[in-house]
């Protein structure tokens, strides 16, 4: 979905306000209702072409959804144009106070809110669309309707970089329409799930800003990393070490950590990121950060969360430049199939605001690790191109630095794919499921990722937990990193992936007893035996160290060490 450009009313002879209600103790009224699709529309007729727009909010007297903050920010100050008098967003504090209107329980309606006002109020893959006609049900003590549940609700507050929304919405489990729930959302965002009402006052209070969500620095572990462990003078495998450990400074932390990304920072330490959850399709999902210094892995610590939202797909890329592009699928709710594509930037020690490049909650935008930098300086994302394990790989291309973005629209045959430039130019991916004659399947691309031959590998395909690397090494070679019948391989080709003469299972034959984590568990890794499943993501330093991450393990060889 493009950015929106309202088309904006002029004028109008009866402006449709706000029904606007006297709040008992406080120095603001506050609109019995959300704003309608009328009311909004008075201010902004093109938005009329959202109407409907999933199923959802097809009538005058729904609630409005798919306006942004600013969008409701600039309806407040046109209506206070229009009408003569100050109208404004609430804080969360006057949002809180309003809706319990003197209760003290988990909802203004008692400890349970009543099963006839919900609205769909579970997890949902696929949203269930229901009306969102506002007032049709008993109001609380105060006279304001909708304060659970209806459409979430933009308020003034930030939380870190986002803004703060209140009260739940439809296609959402009941406890996240609790009075005290807090939610947030990137600013621009626009979902079925988000609307808002408004406050009259004659003061702007200064708002709440919580900044505790927003994470811009990198932790400082210590020196540049030079690796301790290893030796670059002729070939090597390293001791596994575990880089997922528990925080110690209070970040949250799950019992399912998956999913990893990693990257080279520009002082050589290594960066690596995974989500942690209770559960895939959660909102308590965060994105949590370690560094290794060549010695050690850091605690874990919070990298990145919008607060109440999936974090789903998460990517990041050195560029030459020096700074670091992350990539962050964010949900409009708990499930991770309508997600929208974000971006920010690390430069000289700080990370940008997440914005998103790709702003639509819709398929094809979960991200997978392994973007690349073309030799013409286009940046490749790979991203799923839907929730099931034949769906395939969008292919996302940016001409400009990550400044402007575009879906290919084609497919690339498996989910989870990896990518590599040819010498040629053309692009070869292999992924995860659409097996080809039994084996692993192989796309190749001759017009940019706009069109894909697919045949099959000579590799047995994966499956369910495990997830491929594929990456051209700095020496020249191709990689590829993936699950065989006795656990992971790695193969090299010398001859763009015409032939994969070099394979070998990544244990250096020690008998070890491993934690993988996540849906891995604990595996035994011998001379015939290796990690049986999980996540992978690679980086390769600068004296050649190839960084192998599984969903807990983090592995360390060189291009001798294949060779040997």
């Amino acid at each position: 979905m493009k950015p929106i450009l309202w088309t904006l009313a002029l004028a109008a002879a009866c402006t449709p306000a706000p029904t606007m209600i006297d709040i008992p103790g406080a120095s603001f009224k506050m609109s019995s209702t959300e704003v309608t699709n009328a009311q909004f529309e008075a201010f902004a007729p093109s938005h009329k072409h959202l109407r409907g727009y999933k199923g959802f909010s097809l009538n005058d007297d729904e609630a409005v959804v798919m306006v942004s903050w600013d969008d409701a920010v600039a309806y407040c100050e046109w209506l206070s144009r229009r009408i003569g008098r100050n109208f404004r967003l609430p804080t969360q504090a006057e949002w809180e106070y309003a809706c319990r209107a003197g209760s003290t329980s988990a909802y203004n309606t008692g400890d349970n809110f009543p099963s006839e006002q919900w609205k769909v109020q579970e997890n949902t893959r696929d949203k269930v669309p229901v009306s969102l006609q506002v007032a049709s049900f008993a109001p609380n003590a105060w006279g304001l309707f909708d304060m659970h549940g209806n459409v979430e609700e933009w308020c003034l507050d930030r939380i870190g970089d986002y803004r703060a929304v209140r009260g739940g919405s439809h296609n959402t489990p009941v406890e996240f329409l609790r009075s005290d729930a807090v939610s947030a959302s990137i600013p621009e965002d626009r979902s079925v799930l988000l609307g808002f009402r408004v406050v009259e006052a004659s003061e702007i209070p200064a708002p709440c800003t919580n900044q505790a969500e927003s994470v811009h620095r990198l932790p400082e572990t210590g020196l540049p990393c030079t690796d301790q462990a290893l030796s670059v003078h002729g070939p090597f495998f390293a001791q596994p070490l575990p880089y997922v450990i528990a925080p110690v400074d209070g970040s949250p932390f799950y019992a399912h950590n998956h999913q990893p990304a990693v990257c080279c920072l520009p002082d050589g330490r290594l960066l690596a990121i995974w989500f942690s959850t209770d559960a895939e399709a959660g909102r308590e999902m965060v994105v949590l950060q370690s560094i290794f210094d060549g010695k050690a892995w850091s605690p874990a610590s919070l990298f990145c969360k919008v607060p109440g939202r999936n974090m789903t797909g998460s990517a990041l890329l050195s560029l030459d430049s020096g700074e670091i592009l992350h990539f962050q699928g964010v949900g409009d709710a708990g499930e991770w199939k309508d997600l929208a594509l974000s971006m920010r930037r690390l430069s000289g020690g700080n990370w940008s605001a997440l914005k998103y490049i790709e702003p639509e909650h819709e398929v094809r935008h979960q991200v997978i690790a392994g973007p690349i930098v073309t030799r013409d300086g286009r940046i490749l994302l790979c991203c799923d191109a839907g929730p099931g394990g034949e769906d395939g790989t969008s292919l996302h291309v940016s001409n400009d630095g990550g400044e402007s973005w575009e879906d290919t629209g084609s497919t690339i045959a498996g989910i989870h794919a990896g990518i590599v430039e040819l010498a040629d130019g053309s692009l070869m991916a292999y992924g995860r499921g659409n097996s080809i004659e039994g084996k692993m399947p192989r796309s190749i691309s001759r017009d940019g990722g706009r069109s894909w031959e697919y045949s099959p590998t000579t590799f047995p395909p994966i499956g369910s937990g495990q997830r491929l690397v594929l990456k051209r090494l700095q020496e020249g070679p191709l990689m590829l990193c993936s699950f065989g019948e006795n656990g992971l391989f790695l193969a090299l080709s010398e001859d763009e992936g015409v032939s994969w003469p070099v394979q070998k299972l990544i244990s250096d034959g020690k008998t070890r007893v491993l934690d993988g984590g996540a849906w891995t568990g604990k595996f035994t890794m011998d001379a015939t035996h290796a990690e049986p499943r999980g996540y992978l993501a690679c980086t390769q330093g600068p004296d050649g160290t190839i960084h192998l991450l599984s969903s807990r393990v983090h592995y360390r060889f060189n291009l001798d060490w294949i060779r040997k």
